[in-house]
């Protein structure tokens, strides 16, 4: 059986031999100018199809990149949003902090639980503003800032120095470097 194997192995490849020969007999016969042609029809090809996948390189960089912006500005807008909304809720609680110092101002009997209560709020809400990174604008005494306070009544040269804070009657907040409410101050005369 191993003859057999053998003889149609050979027998193949006599079969393909006359087709080998005829090939390479034809490629003999292409005149030079023609095989120049040929070539440069390939190498115009290749040029072609080079500056294609140099087109499309440039398109998907072009891509990335618009991407990579697109996500940068994303996530920009998401911090400044999710702030806005963080000084959003502090103001309102700012509301809640004013009546909880009003409570705390009235005069109390002794061993009072509410007003134990109240004050274990009062602590509580300025221990979260805190977190969130609030700060209280205290002057007192110090120049007035337009930025920081609102004047709303004037004081005479007796309450302190020129220009400065006399009184504060609501207090002012900032978050960061943003403004949360101005204080309502007074501010001693000029």
């Amino acid at each position: 059986m191993m003859k057999r194997g053998k003889k149609r192995r050979m027998n193949e490849q006599e079969l393909n031999q006359p087709e080998v020969e005829a090939a390479q007999a034809a490629e003999a016969e292409i005149p030079e100018a023609e095989a120049s042609e040929a070539e440069v029809i390939d190498v115009a090809a290749l040029t072609a199809a080079a500056a294609k996948a140099d087109e499309y390189l440039a398109l998907a960089q072009r891509t990335q990149a618009d991407f990579d912006n697109f996500r940068r500005r994303n996530e920009s807008v998401r911090v400044d949003a999710f702030a806005e909304g963080q000084r959003t809720v502090v103001k309102a609680m700012l509301a809640v902090l004013d009546n909880l110092e009003r409570a705390l101002a009235a005069p109390a009997a002794e061993g009072d639980s509410l007003r134990t209560g109240v004050e274990m709020t009062h602590k509580q809400m300025l221990a979260a503003l805190e977190k969130l990174g609030v700060t209280v604008i205290d002057r007192l005494g110090e120049k007035f800032d337009p930025n920081l306070e609102d004047a709303v009544m004037q004081g005479s040269a007796e309450e302190g120095e020129p220009g400065t804070v006399c009184a504060v009657f609501q207090k002012g907040y900032q978050m960061g470097e943003h403004l949360i409410r101005p204080a309502m101050v007074k501010v001693v005369a000029d």
